[in-house]
């Protein structure tokens, strides 16, 4: 087979839909289809029990859909590919994390067990789901009372949203549940299960989903026993009980594909499936960013932000730092924003405007600064740098006069404040950042946001030419799982620039360079202090 004949395959897990998208080794998209799962987020009540609604911190995911529509977008790209399975030479997965399940040991989700479908802490919990808010705070408060080292790591500060508090949920207030759990998991390292098959003790565990969200490290492994005796005594026993597994990096075979989900996704069974990586962290290499200092922004239904650098540094607020945990040979940085296209999508909603569009054309017309109308962005709370989820967003400074678009451009300029934050958080803690690239949906479909972070910034923003940079991400891991003798690859880099990089002289490869705007430059320097003044304040009052 020669080099043009070869693809790869990259499974992109989102909150709402999975992508499969098929590229070459030169990195040009051969075919794409995205399929919505049939449950969405389960956010009202369980599928199995229409009557009973959930808590309003709820979300929640369908196990099944994950698989079912995946095949489905598989074989879609497939077939528009008119590609042979032969042809397609490693298999990549990312997905949103943390995303995490009980199962029984051979990896049948609680959740479809018939004793529990009406149990909703059986089913996975999405990673926005904030129902652990007080197990968070108890994991945190005894991090600190015990001086911790692991919290160096977080800036400080454990996620409600991560593994360990969502596995003390359950403990807590549904026991029945949590006993019955005979693995817990992430939904990333549960799928790349399934399609390699395999018992519990050998399932591959990803090394990027349990270093940022399980608090695993290469030299210490996971949380000690006495740690997390002292959280709750049910919990000391998880990781050596209910965590079988090894740990695989994102690029490294976690095995290869099995007869049985070979047929299912229309591929030919035997071909090598990377380990999980979570969905932003598979921006990096589809953004094609492989040196250190440069700020990749994955902006979506949330956005999650990454930086590689040389050395480790203790920075308040950065939600991890893991060692190879993005790229081999760096520190890789993780910041985030829990609400973006979440928050943008929900003022149109409630604004009753049907496109983003109109709303888009009427802020142009309106300065930046919003004519004092000021926001903050905390419609799911703040990730970086407060790490924090009780918080919750607002609007100041509303008159008469104003209108919708007044109200979405101050959204829209809050998200870009919350960004600026985040930036001089880095810098401030001693870290270079020295470029800004965006990727991900949101960059393509709303030019105007990314005009408005490079005015905040006062920097000029890359954005990717690739509109699916976490899927290509993901297939440039399986095509690294293939292996340089089946790639030609002979090292991460290299498959990085050679399917990912920009390249100015090819057009389907450019990138597009937003330049700031210095005419806005002392608006938006006002606003943002009027933005940290604010902030402040609330969280002061939320205390």
């Amino acid at each position: 087979m020669s080099r043009n004949d070869k693809l790869s395959l990259g499974i992109d897990f989102g909150t709402e839909s999975v992508r499969a998208l098929l590229v070459d080794l030169d990195g040009v998209e051969r075919a794409s289809a995205v399929v919505r799962y049939p449950h969405g987020q389960i956010v009202d009540s369980l599928p199995t029990d229409r009557g009973t609604k959930l808590p309003a911190d709820y979300a929640l995911q369908h196990p099944q859909d994950w698989l079912d529509s995946a095949a489905l977008a598989v074989n879609r790209a497939r077939k528009e590919a008119g590609a042979d399975a032969d042809a397609i030479i490693g298999i990549g997965v990312d997905f949103t994390s943390c995303t995490m399940l009980p199962t029984l040991a051979d990896g049948t989700p609680l959740c479809l067990v018939e004793k529990f479908a009406k149990r909703p802490l059986a089913w996975p919990k999405l990673w926005k789901h904030h129902g652990a808010m007080s197990q968070a705070d108890r994991i945190n408060a005894v991090a600190r009372a015990r001086n911790e080292p692991l919290l160096e790591r977080y800036g400080g500060t454990i996620g409600l949203e991560w593994f360990f508090p969502k596995v003390l949920e359950t403990i807590e207030n549904d026991s029945d549940v949590a006993r019955a759990a005979e693995v817990w998991l992430e939904a990333g390292d549960w799928f790349v299960w399934q399609l390699v098959g395999g018992r519990a003790e050998e399932l591959p565990r990803s090394t990027c989903q349990a270093g940022y969200k399980a608090i695993w490290s290469a030299e210490n492994g996971y949380p000690g026993t006495e740690f997390l005796k002292a959280v709750h005594p049910a919990l000391a026993g998880v990781v050596a009980e209910k965590m079988p597994g090894r740990l695989v990096a994102p690029g490294n075979r976690a095995g290869k594909l099995s007869v049985e989900m070979a047929e299912r996704f229309g591929l030919r069974a035997g071909t090598p499936v990377s380990a999980a990586v979570i969905d932003a962290h598979a921006g990096v290499p589809g953004a094609g960013a492989a040196e250190p200092g440069v700020l990749v922004m994955v902006l979506g239904t949330s956005s999650c932000h990454m930086l590689n650098a040389k050395e480790q540094r203790s920075v308040q607020g950065v939600a991890g730092i893991v060692k190879d945990g993005i790229l081999p040979g760096f520190y890789g940085y993780e910041t985030g924003q829990a609400a973006v296209g979440d928050a943008f999508d929900w003022l149109r909603r409630t604004l009753g405007q049907e496109k983003h569009d109109e709303l888009a054309a009427a802020v142009t017309k309106i300065p930046p600064g919003a004519d004092g109308v000021r926001s903050l962005d905390w419609m799911n709370g703040c990730r970086t740098p407060l790490m924090d989820g009780r918080l919750s967003g607002a609007f100041f400074g509303l008159k008469l006069h104003h209108t919708s678009a007044h109200l979405y451009r101050a959204l829209l300029e809050a998200s870009a404040f919350g960004l600026r934050w985040i930036v001089e958080t880095m810098r401030d803690g001693g870290l270079p950042v020295n470029k800004f690239i965006a990727t991900g949906g949101l960059p393509h479909h709303n030019p105007l946001l990314v005009e408005i972070y490079a005015d905040v910034l006062g920097e000029p923003i890359t954005v990717h030419p690739c509109q699916y940079g976490p899927a290509l991400g993901a297939a440039i891991l399986g095509t690294l799982a293939a292996g340089g003798d089946v790639s030609g690859f002979a090292s991460p880099a290299s498959a990085i620039q050679a399917m990912a990089e920009p390249q100015v002289e090819n057009p389907a490869r450019a990138a597009r360079t937003v330049q700031p705007t210095r005419a806005n430059e002392h608006a938006y320097d006002s606003a943002y202090r009027e933005y940290r003044d604010l902030a402040k304040h609330f969280q002061q009052l939320s205390r």
